[in-house]
């Protein structure tokens, strides 16, 4: 089911200009935090202080996503880089448990490729894996978090999180976005689901069948 006529008004325009009143004033508030974090990065890191990878917006086109770096590069004798677990830093688990390496991103929503709310931005190569179903997720701006995120976020298996992607793209609105808004601070303080279930991040998508069931609010 698409957004109504009647409430095209807030995906139309209202939500970018949420993203703006809220992103921009975040971004500089929160400016002396990323630089702090920054430089214990250069210094742990030596040097390496930003993440950056491709990432599938609204409909597919592709941007640049901005962390903060949080894992090494440490690799094996073969020259591979080690799992995720070995990779991440004491700092950096510290700095995903906060959600602090997602501060960059809220450039990337001043710029307009992302949104505050909205299924997150996964990769590429996923692409082509999702059933038609998955796939509308992409019909909305990807956002740094999302209905997935404060339902279980990583904790969750990823039928379960394009299930609940999709019945965002179904449900938008501005009541939505400030629940989802409130429910992430809550989460970010209780540092809840930030790794899947034995896993240090999470584990990658192989695909799978289309969600049965879409989730209920």
């Amino acid at each position: 089911m698409a957004v109504s006529e009647s409430a095209s008004w807030y995906p139309n325009w209202g939500k970018r200009g949420l993203d703006l009143v809220v992103a921009l004033p975040a971004a500089l508030l929160t400016l002396p935090l990323l630089l702090g974090a920054a430089l214990l990065l250069a210094f742990q890191n030596r040097g390496a202080v930003l993440f950056r990878q491709l990432r599938p917006g609204r409909a597919g086109a592709l941007f640049t996503l901005y962390k903060l770096q949080t894992m090494s590069d440490a690799r094996d004798a073969a020259g591979h880089l080690l799992p995720d677990a070995q990779r991440l830093t004491r700092l950096g688990r510290w700095l995903r448990a906060s959600s602090l390496d997602e501060l960059p991103q809220l450039w990337n929503v001043v710029r307009g490729e992302l949104s505050l709310v909205g299924p997150r931005p996964l990769l590429p190569q996923y692409l082509p894996l999702y059933s038609p179903e998955q796939a509308r997720r992409h019909e909305v701006k990807p956002g740094i978090t999302g209905w997935a995120q404060v339902n279980g976020r990583n904790a969750l298996s990823w039928e379960q999180k394009f299930a609940f992607d999709v019945w965002y793209v179904d449900h938008l609105s501005l009541a939505l976005d400030l629940r989802i808004l409130l429910l992430t601070a809550r989460r970010v303080l209780g540092a809840q689901g930030i790794s899947a279930p034995g896993q240090a991040t999470t584990e990658a998508f192989t695909g799978s069948p289309p969600a049965s069931s879409p989730p209920v609010a």
